[in-house]
């Protein structure tokens, strides 16, 4: 596997909340005219473009609130999430989401920066099943 040195390596997923997840899947799933490709309680995944880049959408019960915002929260994906983490905390960024374990090789955490912006990291197995990094 190739890999750089990069702290953030690449776009891992981007993540919607919704009050009603029922409607929300078939919402974007005529929009998208493509199932999701993975259901679980309270999340739903979608696969999309050349690098199957995912939208997931997320019962909003599960919207992180402590940092006060909870919109769309764009996830990169790090080899090390609570190396990232940490390095954000020690810069000055506050919790948004604590490190969570999601399952299947996923983790995800989130920070508001000292700007008012939620930057979300996490290790995502399908991310580096599918990134190519050139050789140099």
């Amino acid at each position: 596997m190739n890999t750089t040195t990069s702290t953030l390596r690449g776009l891992a997923n981007v993540s919607f909340f919704a009050d009603d997840l029922d409607a929300a899947r078939a919402w974007y799933a005529d929009l998208l005219g493509i199932d999701p490709y993975f259901v679980r309680d309270g999340y739903v995944e979608f696969r999309l473009g050349d690098h199957h880049d995912e939208l997931g959408i997320v019962d909003r019960r599960y919207a992180p609130t402590q940092g006060g915002s909870s919109g769309a929260i764009v996830y990169w994906h790090t080899d090390d999430v609570a190396t990232t983490f940490r390095r954000a905390l020690d810069h000055g960024a506050l919790v948004h989401d604590a490190i969570r374990e999601r399952g299947h090789g996923f983790t995800t955490a989130s920070v508001t920066d000292p700007f008012g912006n939620v930057l979300g990291v996490m290790s995502n197995p399908n991310w580096v099943e599918n990134a190519t990094v050139p050789n140099a």
